[in-house]
Parts: structure tokens; C-alpha cells; sequence
């Protein structure tokens, strides 16, 4: 690196620095958020597994 390239190299990454350090917090948050939904998802999979047959028996 010389110290003509050490300008560029600033200027990439304080404009590039931030967006991907917002683009991965987001990316952490969202994997947490689809994690929890999945949790939600199967255990009302197994809800209505139940009341089906519940439903069942009682017919």
C-alpha cells in the first residue's frame, strides 16, 4: 500500500464501512427473529395436531 492509496482506502470505508455494518446487525436480528418464529410455528403445528385429535375421538 502506498501512501497515495491511503486517501482511497478512507474514503471506502467510511462510505462503505457503515452500510455493512448496519446490513449485518440487521441480518443477527432478522436470523434471531426467524428462529423464534420457527419455535412459534412448530408449536402450534402441535396445537392443532392435538385438537385434531381431540376432534377425532369425539366424533
Amino acid at each position: 500500500m502506498t501512501p497515495e492509496t491511503v486517501p482511497l482506502w478512507v474514503t471506502l470505508i467510511g462510505n462503505f464501512g457503515f452500510p455493512i455494518a448496519i446490513t449485518i446487525y440487521l441480518f443477527v436480528r432478522f436470523e434471531r427473529k426467524l428462529k423464534d418464529l420457527e419455535s412459534v410455528i412448530i408449536e402450534l403445528s402441535h396445537v392443532i395436531k392435538r385438537i385434531d385429535k381431540q376432534n377425532s375421538r369425539s366424533e
